[in-house]
């Protein structure tokens, strides 16, 4: 019951402290996991974002869930998930409230102006992390800059590149 305990806190905090979705959550979700309970090593995070990414759904919710059935089965699954929303649902209850009486108000748009680039170093530290987890060597660098050539300049659609990615992985390696 401890460990549950803890996930909750956690992926509560997590949820509560990550402006910007998913891939702002991240750095936070490495260094509860990883760095202050040990719960994963660095590759089994990459894996796990990795499956994340390809599964329908927000980022964050999906990894919540698979590092929760990770560290404590089902019902870790359930409470991560839980917890990791949470934060999200009551902040939004309560910015629907205020929002409609300060909706013309400038100090609400300075505000969300000022979130912005913090959003933006959020989801760039997330990239550094992750990258620097998931490039092993110059084959894997290679697959991530032809992957990204081909979804940011080309336009394929990010599900062949996925296919793609795989099956040029398994035939280097």
């Amino acid at each position: 019951m401890n460990l549950l305990i803890k996930l909750f806190i956690s992926f509560f905090k997590i949820g509560a402290f990550s402006f910007g979705g998913g891939y702002a959550m991240l750095p936070l979700i490495k260094e509860e996991v990883i760095e202050v309970h040990n719960w994963l090593t660095n590759a089994e995070f990459i894996d796990i974002l990795a499956v994340s990414e390809m599964t329908p759904g927000p980022i964050a919710i999906n990894s919540a869930t698979f590092l929760g059935y990770r560290v404590c089965g089902i019902l870790g699954s359930i409470v991560a998930t839980i917890a990791v929303v949470l934060p999200s649902f009551i902040i939004m209850s309560i910015i629907f409230h205020f929002l409609n009486k300060f909706k013309d108000s400038p100090y609400t748009d300075w505000f969300f102006i000022g979130i912005r680039p913090i959003v933006l170093g959020l989801i760039a530290s997330a990239s550094i992390s992750v990258a620097m987890d998931a490039f092993i060597d110059v084959k894997s660098v290679l697959i991530s800059i032809g992957v990204f050539y081909l979804v940011s300049f080309k336009k394929l659609n990010p599900i062949y590149a996925i296919i793609l990615a795989g099956i040029t992985g398994a035939i280097l390696y």
